[in-house]
């Protein structure tokens, strides 16, 4: 993606070349490459990967979970802490990607107050830095000075080229890390509820074992295959690499919970 971008930034006569302050013209520019559907798209994707986290955690620990527990053979135990779990959880997992996504934020800021810094107090130095990120696509530095020369007219534009290009990080979107908190406790909460509902309609924790172990399975499965299928890799492996996952999960929990009163 570099190589297209740096292309038409040095191939552009210099009327044409981005003018005035900001973003702005930068983003006019993009708009006739591929970086015009970069946005919406990584934006979806962030979703999907917010929702594949909270799903797959909430299918996976609180499986887990009731499995171990349906040895004590108390549906009652097993609803109430399953579900004690999965609030919790939620509750956890919300935080971990709201933290996450303000670290991102924190992290994005100090990096862009340093190449402030670095533009004004060393200006050389960023300059050659320039000039390094072209070079393994063979444009000189000859080509390179129109671009420089309008760099250098707006420090503002310089520092945001330099945050893209040298240091590969885009701008977070400030309320990305409230979305990503939603989005992952409550995919974690559905997922969590899953292996519940058999020990909720059933009194027999061995019976409602197995129907759980199947329904969570299946939906293990069959989200394991939407995943793949949403990532572009081999959509059956993806579904039973999920399941065996989960499978080995709830079959480690339970083997656990059994071999503890055994040991007293």
């Amino acid at each position: 993606m570099t190589s297209p971008t740096a292309s038409t930034i040095v191939g552009t006569p210099t009327p044409n070349l981005p003018t005035g302050g900001g973003k702005e013209p930068i983003s006019r520019r993009s708009s006739s490459s591929n970086n015009s559907h970069v946005e919406p798209h990584f934006g979806a994707a962030e979703v999907v990967r917010d929702i594949i986290i909270g799903l797959s955690d909430g299918l996976t620990v609180p499986f887990a979970l009731a499995a171990g527990l349906s040895s004590l053979n108390n549906t009652h135990l097993v609803v109430t802490a399953g579900f004690a779990e999965i609030v919790a959880g939620s509750i956890s997992m919300g935080l971990g990607g709201f933290l996450a996504g303000r670290t991102e934020i924190d992290h994005y800021n100090s990096e862009r107050a340093r190449e402030v810094r670095e533009v004004e107090t060393v200006p050389e130095r960023e300059e050659e830095e320039i000039y390094e990120i072209f070079e393994p696509y063979g444009v000189t530095k000859t080509s390179l000075q129109p671009m420089m020369y309008m760099l250098k007219q707006d420090k503002e534009r310089w520092v945001d080229f330099m945050m893209k290009f040298e240091l590969a990080l885009e701008k977070p979107d400030i309320s990305r890390s409230y979305i990503a908190a939603l989005t992952i406790g409550v995919s974690y909460f559905i997922g969590g509820l899953v292996p519940l509902f058999p020990y909720i309609f059933m009194s027999s924790t061995t019976e409602a074992l197995y129907v759980s172990m199947a329904v969570t399975i299946a939906a293990l499965f069959i989200f394991g295959y939407v995943k793949s299928r949403i990532l572009g890799v081999p959509a059956f492996m993806g579904a039973i690499q999920m399941a065996v996952i989960g499978a080995c999960a709830a079959g480690a929990a339970f083997g656990i919970a059994r071999a503890i009163p055994n040991t007293q």
